[in-house]
C-alpha cells in the first residue's frame, strides 16, 4: 500500500531537510516527511492542508478548505525511503497530519532505512503497532487540550495518556494559548502520573510576535511548575510555510 503524503506544491511531496523546530530535539538537523490525513480537527491547526479538504465541515479558524488532489500524493514506501535517503540526514522526523494512521506503510518504509534515527510526531490517540514501534527512537506526543476544539473523548483517551506516561521514549508537548490551558495540563500530569521531565509547554502561534507575547506569561509558569519550554524555532526562521 502507498503512503499518503502532504505536498509542498501540487505533485511535490513534502519531504525535506531542515532543523527540528520544536521539542526535545529542537535545533538538530533532520529529514522531514509530512503525511496527509488526521483523525482530529484542531481549530488552530497550522497544517490544515493535510486534512481540511473541500467538503470537510469540521471548523477551522482559517476557514479555508483545500483541494485534496493538489494537497495529497500517494507514493510507495520504497519511493519515500529513497527521497529521505537522498537528503543525507541521520535523523528522520515523521509528522502530519497523524502519522500513526499509516503505521503499516511507515514500517515498510523504515525497514529500508535501518540506520536512521526516527522521531514520530503524534497526537497520542493511536497506539503504534509493534512492527513500527521497534523502529522508533522517540515519540513527540502532542495531546490536544480543550482549546483545540476536539471532544475530550476523542483527543484525550485515558488509556493512551497512561501509555505515553509510561513510555520512556515519549515526550509530551502541550500546545497552550492561555494560562487556563496550563491548568488543564497540570490536571493531566496529576491524573496520569506523567513525569514532568518529559513534559513541554509550547505557545500556540504562527508568527514570532504571538509566540513571544505568550512566552511572557509561559516562562514564569514553566519555572513555577518545573516544566520544560519549547519554542517554535522554524516559525522565527522561516515563517508559517510548507517544507521548512
Amino acid at each position: 500500500m502507498p503512503l499518503i503524503l502532504a505536498t509542498q506544491a501540487p505533485g511535490e511531496p513534502e519531504v525535506f531537510a531542515s532543523l527540528q523546530g520544536e521539542g526535545p530535539s529542537m535545533g538538530q538537523p533532520v529529514a522531514f516527511v509530512r503525511l496527509s490525513r488526521c483523525n482530529l480537527a484542531c481549530v488552530w491547526c497550522d497544517t490544515a492542508y493535510t486534512w481540511h479538504f473541500t467538503g470537510d465541515n469540521r471548523p477551522h479558524r482559517g476557514g479555508e478548505s483545500f483541494d485534496r488532489a493538489a494537497n495529497q500524493l500517494a507514493l510507495e514506501p520504497t519511493e519515500v525511503a529513497a527521497l529521505i535517503a537522498g537528503l543525507g540526514q541521520r535523523r528522520l522526523v515523521i509528522t502530519g497530519g497523524e502519522p500513526l494512521m499509516q503505521a503499516g506503510q511507515l514500517a515498510d518504509m523504515l525497514e529500508l532505512l535501518p540506520d536512521m534515527q526516527v522521531e514520530v510526531e503524534t497526537n497520542g490517540t493511536v497506539m503504534p503497532p509493534a512492527r513500527l514501534d521497534v523502529r522508533v527512537d522517540q515519540y513527540n506526543v502532542s495531546p490536544k487540550l480543550a482549546h483545540s476544539g476536539n471532544p475530550a473523548d476523542l483527543a484525550l483517551k485515558p488509556q493512551m495518556l497512561d501509555h505515553w506516561a509510561a513510555e520512556p521514549r515519549a515526550f509530551l508537548k502541550f500546545v497552550v494559548a492561555s494560562p487556563a490551558d496550563v491548568e488543564e495540563v497540570l490536571a493531566l500530569i496529576e491524573g496520569h502520573a506523567i513525569p514532568r521531565a518529559r513534559v513541554f509547554l509550547m505557545p500556540e502561534g504562527t508568527d514570532s510576535a504571538t509566540l513571544r507575547a505568550r512566552m511572557e506569561w509561559l516562562v514564569p509558569l514553566c519555572l513555577e511548575q518545573g516544566l520544560r519550554l519549547s519554542d517554535r524555532m522554524h516559525i522565527h526562521l522561516f515563517g508559517d510555510t510548507r517544507g521548512t
